[in-house]
């Protein structure tokens, strides 16, 4: 799990770096439909599954959200199959 957490932060971070050159090249307009607040959304399920204790039985079902919504990615060279829910 801590691998896709790090996978997921990562992304997380280089979308935000791709979504700041096309503000600054654009200005902050293209961004007005952008997926910021998903982005947001996802990291901070990431982080509170790293707070949680597994043995919480919210745990799981948290896990495999996280695995759903890495699969966006599964063309990213750092995707692994074993993350498939």
């Amino acid at each position: 799990m801590d691998d896709l957490l790090k996978f997921i932060h990562a992304r997380y971070e280089a979308d935000n770096h791709a979504y700041a050159e096309v503000a600054y090249r654009f200005g902050g307009e293209a961004l007005l439909d952008s997926h910021l607040a998903m982005l947001d959304l996802i990291d901070m399920l990431a982080r509170d599954c790293e707070a949680m204790d597994p043995a919480d039985p919210r745990f799981a079902g948290l896990a495999h959200a996280l695995r759903a919504l890495a699969q966006s990615y599964a063309e990213h060279p750092d995707y692994r199959e074993e993350w498939r829910p």
